[in-house]
């Protein structure tokens, strides 16, 4: 199994994780399925989502469970902005250098803030893209948190 950018990133900075194949279904992008594909539950998969706030150029990354939504005031409130919107799809492979289906907080383009939902706080080990379609990690909330330096929040609708 190849090794994506974000593996390798984790892997200089001597975090323990494991790289966890999928098979992917480009009809169906949905945490359900990778959650269903895993064998695991769905409250553990985590999706990461990037939005942009008031300002122009002013984007940021919400990794939030897979079977919830993303609250745009929540998440406007915790990134200390007016609104929030989630960006174009057009824009996330040249913002991020991720696809849609593939895109994980660690080792995007720039470094953007980033908020992860609370619940993630609740596992021993969560679930998120390894960078690329077909590919999960599976690590330690606390080690993703420090890695991205991640602000925990709510940040979805109840």
């Amino acid at each position: 199994m190849q090794k994506t950018n974000a593996a390798r990133l984790l892997d200089r900075a001597k975090i323990s994780y494991e790289l966890i194949p999928y098979e992917f279904d480009p009809e169906d992008l949905a945490a359900q399925h990778v959650a269903d594909s895993l064998g695991e539950d769905i409250n553990r998969v985590f999706k990461t989502l990037v939005l942009h706030g008031a300002e122009a150029r002013d984007y940021f990354v919400c990794v939030v469970p897979g079977n919830t939504e993303v609250d745009l005031k929540k998440a406007a409130k915790a990134h200390g902005t007016k609104k929030a919107d989630l960006i174009p799809m057009k824009e996330l492979l040249p913002l991020t250098g991720y696809i849609r289906g593939g895109c994980t907080a660690i080792g995007m383009k720039k470094p953007f803030p980033v908020y992860i939902h609370q619940t993630a706080l609740n596992f021993d080990s969560i679930y998120v893209s390894a960078g690329q379609r077909g590919l999960q990690l599976r690590l330690a909330p606390a080690d993703l948190i420090n890695y991205v330096n991640a602000t925990v929040a709510d940040l979805t609708a109840n």
